[in-house]
């Protein structure tokens, strides 16, 4: 019930008192009779007032509560407003800042009191402001815009790159009569998002100088091989003549000649297996060999290298099945380079070669009683052109692609390559490859 109900209800039992009061003056029924008729018409007008007025309090007690529940739900609201991460602005239609959250107060770094009634314009950059204005001027037709980036200042004029998200307020008949509008500072996504784009042109430009450099160093191999393979060649053809038609010191420099040309091949070999390992385009001629008589005789062969050391070199072999399927040369190539910088960097002691069988997979192991390598050089020893010690390799000789031509044919045979080492004690170096080497798809 109402307040005009209860008006209304109050407004009937005055009525009724009315004519009860002339009903009793104007009745020919002994007094106590009408006093009767009086009083149960005025019990049953009071019944109805009592019954009236449960129903306000309670009405009242209902709208007491709603109160409490929209004052809750108000301070829930403004809490929510003013602790938002984010910037929160409330505008009229001209752009004049009606509300504004705490997050907006820092952003712009402007109090609360000097920010309300400012127009929301003063804090874009001059240079920008025809474009906002624009803006602007859409908003009255559209409803919302959203990741709207643009730059904005603080009060002080410092700059700061935002996107805003603008939604229009209506009016009960449909008219717009402001905006809401959330600013959230990107300043640091931006920088970000440049830094990215900074590191994405860098690397593009790192792999163009890879791929350059590969394609280099592929050519010119390719051109430094075809010389030194006429020297190699002249060179054996003059070594074959009968030693009396040269004076022994001409002899001794075609030897040289001869020497110092493999030597350079070698060199020249591997740069281009590393130009072809780094671009991808190393194959593997993969055939069923016998792994032990590869082992044994490329021992043989580097035997005469540890004799001129006075280096004891052993072989242990532990093969139930000495058959694999890979590239019997790749894998020779392997064991060469191991053994020869084993061979290079050991004065005194022995070099071992061992190959063991795990399952479905073998070792190569080559231990040296080298010089060993430091804990700090031993993450980069299978880096190209990486030597652990410049002054030793450039005595020794070597282009520092050994190691990472051995770690990037151990890949590509799907293995792995593993080194123990220490300073002064020598290293050890594991192969573990497949016994079945399997084509890539």
């Amino acid at each position: 019930m109402n307040a005009y109900e209860l008006t209304q209800q109050i407004k009937a039992v005055r009525q009724r008192a009315d004519a009860l009061q002339y009903h009793a003056k104007i009745s020919p029924l002994p007094p106590s009779e009408i006093l009767r008729d009086c009083l149960e018409e005025l019990n049953t007008a009071l019944e109805e007032l009592r019954v009236a007025e449960e129903e306000v309090r309670q009405q009242n007690e209902e709208l007491i509560n709603i109160r409490i529940a929209l004052e809750m739900e108000r301070q829930r609201y403004k809490e929510l407003f003013d602790f938002a991460p984010d910037a929160y602005l409330v505008t009229n239609i001209e752009g004049k800042i009606l509300e504004a959250n705490r997050a907006a107060i820092g952003l712009f770094k402007i109090s609360q009191k000097y920010l309300q009634g400012k127009l929301l314009i003063n804090f874009i950059p001059e240079n920008q402001r025809r474009t906002f204005r624009s803006q602007l001027m859409r908003l009255h037709q559209i409803k919302q815009i959203q990741d709207w980036e643009i730059q904005m200042q603080t009060r002080e004029g410092g700059e700061f790159d935002a996107a805003i998200s603008v939604t229009t307020v209506w009016d009960r008949e449909g008219n717009p009569k402001g905006w809401h509008w959330l600013v959230r500072d990107i300043t640091a996504r931006k920088k970000a998002e440049e830094q990215l784009r900074a590191m994405r042109l860098e690397n593009l430009q790192l792999q163009e100088a890879t791929r350059l450099k590969s394609q280099f160093l592929a050519v010119m191999s390719h051109e430094l091989r075809t010389p030194m393979n006429a020297i190699l060649g002249f060179s054996q053809l003059l070594l074959r003549h009968p030693y009396n038609q040269f004076p022994p010191q001409a002899r001794n420099m075609v030897e040289r000649i001869l020497s110092s040309a493999r030597r350079l091949l070698m060199l020249i070999e591997d740069i281009l297996d590393f130009s072809k390992l780094e671009a991808g385009r190393l194959e593997l001629n993969l055939t069923e060999f016998n792994l032990a008589e590869l082992v044994t005789t490329t021992v043989e062969e580097l035997h005469c290298l540890a004799q001129q050391k006075h280096l004891a070199l052993d072989v242990y072999i532990n093969l139930q099945n000495p058959h694999v399927i890979n590239d019997s040369d790749r894998v020779r190539q392997i064991l060469v380079n191991l053994l020869s910088n084993a061979i290079k960097f050991t004065d005194t002691g022995k070099v071992n070669v061992e190959v063991l069988e795990i399952q479905e997979r073998v070792m190569l192991i080559v231990k040296d009683t080298g010089i060993g390598i430091g804990e700090a050089d031993l993450k980069n020893i299978f880096q190209e052109f990486r030597q652990v010690n410049q002054c030793l390799t450039r005595k020794q000789g070597g282009t520092g692609l050994g190691l990472a031509i051995v770690d990037q044919l151990v890949r590509l045979m799907q293995g792995s390559i593993t080194v123990e080492s220490k300073l002064g004690e020598g290293s050890i170096f594991r192969v573990e490859l497949p016994r079945v080497v399997k084509s890539p798809d």
